[in-house]
């Protein structure tokens, strides 16, 4: 049965497995340590050598765009001190990236296989199931 694009989204806001399902995304016993491929399907998590760039950059987007820019109108608003909101940006520009590791990870590997669904092994094999019948 070949994995859809509300699958591929739904796993990957949960931290599964885009292929699976699986909770197999990061090495057991550690927090930030992704595995080479999922323990469940086999599916090959790291792609190539900087795949994971795009996990920084959406790490970099939610923390800049989505905390720190809303302490920063509140500031500029008038709703926060300075020493508050400076409090808070320092506060949050620390915590929020490691906070978001491991989703940001899981959300580069939504992206990749939303666009490209057809990269999935699940979805590969249906692909060649179809085209043996055609034959």
């Amino acid at each position: 049965m070949p994995v859809t694009r509300t699958q591929i989204i739904t796993r990957g806001l949960a931290n599964r497995c885009p292929n699976c399902g699986g909770r197999t995304l990061f090495k057991a016993g550690t927090l930030l340590e992704l595995d080479r491929s999922c323990r469940d399907c086999g599916l090959k998590l790291e792609k190539d050598e900087g795949f994971f760039l795009g996990a920084m950059a959406i790490n970099y987007g939610v923390t800049c765009v989505g905390l720190l820019t809303p302490v920063a109108a509140l500031w500029y608003l008038g709703a926060l001190s300075g020493k508050v909101a400076i409090g808070l940006v320092l506060g949050l520009g620390l915590i929020a990236p490691v906070a978001l590791y491991r989703s940001s990870r899981s959300w580069q590997l939504m992206l990749y296989y939303y666009f490209l669904p057809q990269h999935l092994p699940a979805n590969r094999r249906e692909l060649s199931g179809l085209e043996d019948e055609n034959v």
